[in-house]
């Protein structure tokens, strides 16, 4: 049987092997992250190139391998990457959708193998905004992770109160409860949060842009600070390139 297989993917990460590998991180359409070798990738007569850089969209056959599988073609779809990286904000909150992503998809029993391709639609839908300027970087960025962690099985509650269900609209936020708190429930650890901020959560986890680009300044900082705890939270660990993120 043939060990060939081609697929779809986003590049996520690169790592340098030897003196002219890479080891290339990936988040395929059909076959969730695979980490491969790119053979001769640094060279510069590569016939890879930039075809293997992060944030790009490619068309890509593996060989299947023990370890790791080796990257044989790679065809660009789209070069999400060459807008992205020409700017320093779409670059860092990219750089953070791809690490979100690169953790979420990995082989560590967080996910099924049936939310890969919702992962990847989602991370593509992402990156395409984000290189056509379609949004601001920073409500992308929020609208990713929020919506990530929901694919995830960890969607907060921006309405209805997350531990009694009562309905809101609620003025307190607690991520470790997992959202939006009445009177009742709230305890330690819940912040004030007001009306404006709660309705662009939701906009963002819905995907309603409409509200989302309406949305002002103040708003938009204390939902950044909310979607940054929550996320932290929930991945049990840091994002490096967050922290990099110029929030308003």
């Amino acid at each position: 049987m043939s060990r060939l297989y081609r697929d779809e993917a986003i590049v996520l990460r690169t790592y340098k092997l030897g003196e002219a590998d890479r080891i290339i991180v990936l988040l395929t359409r059909h076959h969730g992250q695979v980490r491969a070798v790119a053979k001769g990738v640094r060279r510069t007569g590569s016939r890879f190139g930039a075809r293997l850089e992060p944030f790009s969209m490619i068309d890509v056959q593996l060989h299947a391998g023990r370890n790791l599988d080796v990257v044989t073609q790679a065809e660009i779809i789209d070069p999400f990457g060459r807008p992205i990286c020409a700017d320093y904000a779409m670059f860092t909150c990219a750089s953070t959708m791809v690490e979100t992503a690169e953790r979420l998809s990995a082989d560590d029993g967080d996910l099924g193998t049936e939310a890969s391709p919702q992962q990847y639609l989602l991370l593509a839908g992402a990156l395409a905004a984000m290189s056509h300027r379609r949004h601001a970087p920073g409500l992308i960025l929020d609208s990713y992770l929020l919506r990530a962690l929901a694919l995830g099985g960890w969607a907060p509650s921006c309405y209805d109160c997350a531990r009694c269900g009562a309905p809101g609209p609620h003025r307190a936020f607690h991520v470790q409860v997992g959202g939006a708190v009445c009177e009742s429930c709230r305890s330690a650890g819940a912040v004030e949060v007001e009306p404006v901020t709660m309705v662009l959560l939701g906009a963002l986890l819905s995907g309603d842009w409409a509200v989302a680009d309406a949305s002002g300044r103040r708003e938009r900082s204390q939902a950044s600070g909310l979607v940054s705890a929550y996320t932290t939270w929930y991945l049990e660990r840091r994002l490096r390139s967050l922290a990099l993120v110029e929030r308003a």
